[in-house]
């Protein structure tokens, strides 16, 4: 029953959700903080799915309504959960990174896009250092930051996945900052099930690229890599012991 009265009411807030998003897009597409607009969104959707979202920013990572400069924001990829949980922490002035096929998903691909995106083709070597040459010239000439799920897929529970290196080849290229985000996990999350626990997303200090070159990408790969798996690990620990506390209590 729960399923079902929950799935209906979600299903009604992205029915609405989506219905803004896109008269938002068609007013002002491409801006520049569509995406953060949209983000805060479906953020507030949380509590639907019995989700508790403790959000947390490092003193050093730049507030999520002021930027000076553009940052390469590289997220932790779980699952289809995502979307209620990362989204609280999306910046103003960021664009997402998503693979090209996301554009022909019915209403969400559509928005995706008109929100000012960026679309790669992974499959096409060429034309995916194309899309990342542009994106580096966009956050240079309009102080744009783009939010990266470096792993490429779902992790569905199974950790922190390998990096995929294109996101360091960009903040190299634009000598921007890295800021990791880290989202503890979520494959205990039931749509069945009243209380869904609590969810943990951190900002985490800034990595610095500047004096960096292309020789340096696989070393800043695993610097990242490294830092994020064990503070995925420390927030899992954390969030499970709130949990069993809050189960305790009850």
């Amino acid at each position: 029953m729960l399923l079902i009265i929950r799935s209906m009411i979600l299903g009604l807030l992205l029915v609405l959700a989506f219905v803004f998003s896109m008269i938002l897009c068609l007013i002002r597409p491409m801006h520049r903080d569509n995406v953060h607009v949209i983000a805060g969104l479906f953020a507030a959707a949380a509590p639907v799915l019995g989700i508790k979202v403790i959000k947390r920013q490092a003193p050093q990572a730049p507030q999520v309504s002021a930027q000076s400069e553009p940052n390469i924001y590289l997220a932790n990829h779980q699952n289809n959960f995502d979307l209620f949980t990362h989204t609280s922490m999306v910046p103003e002035s960021t664009v997402s990174m998503g693979k090209k096929s996301l554009a022909w998903m019915p209403f969400f691909g559509q928005i995706y896009w008109l929100s000012g995106n960026i679309l790669i083709d992974r499959k096409n070597r060429h034309s995916a250092f194309e899309t990342m040459a542009k994106t580096v010239k966009k956050m240079q000439d309009k102080l744009l930051s783009v939010w990266i799920f470096p792993e490429g897929t779902r992790s569905r529970g199974r950790g922190l996945l390998p990096f995929k290196v294109g996101a360091f080849h960009t903040a190299i290229a634009a000598q921007a900052p890295i800021i990791p985000v880290i989202a503890s996990c979520q494959n205990h999350i039931k749509m069945n099930r009243w209380n869904n626990g609590v969810v943990i997303v951190e900002m985490m200090p800034p990595i610095l690229t500047q004096g960096l070159e292309k020789t340096d990408v696989k070393d800043l790969c695993k610097q990242v890599h490294d830092t994020m798996s064990i503070r995925l690990t420390q927030l899992n620990e954390e969030a499970q012991g709130m949990m069993a506390a809050t189960n305790k209590a009850a």
